[in-house]
């Protein structure tokens, strides 16, 4: 690993599962390592998967089996800045897939109960408009959404 500081993800036991899902999904991502435990641990016995490195979309990440004792919360998440709505509802179904639960204004938890923001950059382009009725327009459209849907977006500031 040679960045400075690699976000480390705390799972119960399925490190090396998420990792494998979430290098699937984006471009410039792959497993690096997976390290095996040399001792018996809390979070499991002498030879099971203790950590699993990977790089997610080209920045590095490590993965940690630390047992049951701590969990995701949305105090952190995965900004994920999608091309167009295609990619938008590839990733979202993807990440839903499999007991994930969708949240308000494009965010959502994945199996594991990692937290991620599906952000289309045209929702970014929109709210952030130097002309504030258009940013304004588009803000409210956003806030009555579960996924961001771009054409949506595009027709609340159509008039604007």
């Amino acid at each position: 690993m040679s960045d400075k500081i690699i976000p480390c993800l705390w799972f119960d036991s399925e490190a090396e599962a998420a990792t494998a899902f979430y290098v699937s999904l984006l471009p410039d991502s792959r497993i690096t390592a997976v390290n095996r435990s040399p001792v018996d641990t809390p979070s499991g016995a002498e030879g099971t998967v203790l950590t699993v490195q990977f790089v997610l979309a080209g920045r590095q990440y490590l993965a940690l089996n630390g047992g049951p004792n701590f969990h995701f919360t949305e105090a952190v998440s995965f900004m994920v800045m999608t091309e167009d709505q295609t990619e938008t509802d590839r990733l979202w179904d993807a990440l839903l897939a499999d007991g994930g639960s969708e949240n308000a204004c494009g965010w959502l938890k994945d199996r594991w109960g990692l937290s991620w923001q599906i952000t289309p950059r045209r929702l970014m382009e929109l709210t952030t408009d130097p002309n504030p009725a258009r940013a304004k327009a588009a803000m409210q459209a956003m806030m009555g959404m579960i996924k961001i849907d771009i054409a949506a977006l595009d027709r609340a500031v159509a008039d604007v």
